[in-house]
């Protein structure tokens, strides 16, 4: 089974909607990293319905030392927003990882709570 975990910032008070178009640019942007470096994770998880994961952080520290500690291990991005609406150009809000096997995953993920 695979698994593709979206993390959010949930410091800048950023609206649903708003919290909804970061998490689609990270799914889409680490689907497409993983397609490039791990086809063999990609295509499983298409075919298995796409399993993710959407769960929160409370400031860009946490949200950066998190891409740090897997970005090596699990094709994942960083979103950075380009500020027209409610936050800053620039203000990094999201991340995602995978898809990548749900136990790689959970080792590094299963720590935080859903958003």
């Amino acid at each position: 089974m695979f698994k593709q975990a979206i993390v959010i910032r949930t410091d800048l008070e950023m609206g649903k909607g708003k919290m909804c178009a970061q998490a689609s640019h990270a799914s889409l942007e680490a689907y497409i990293r993983t397609a490039k470096k791990k086809p063999e994770w990609a295509a499983p998880w298409l075919a298995e319905g796409m399993k993710k994961i959407v769960l929160k952080v409370n400031s860009k520290e946490e949200l950066t030392a998190l891409f740090e500690e897997v970005k090596n291990l699990i094709p994942s991005t960083l979103i950075t927003d380009a500020g027209h609406t409610q936050v800053e150009p620039g203000t990094l809000t999201a991340m995602a990882a995978g898809p990548a096997p749900e136990t790689e995953i959970n080792k590094f993920f299963s720590k935080y709570k859903l958003l």
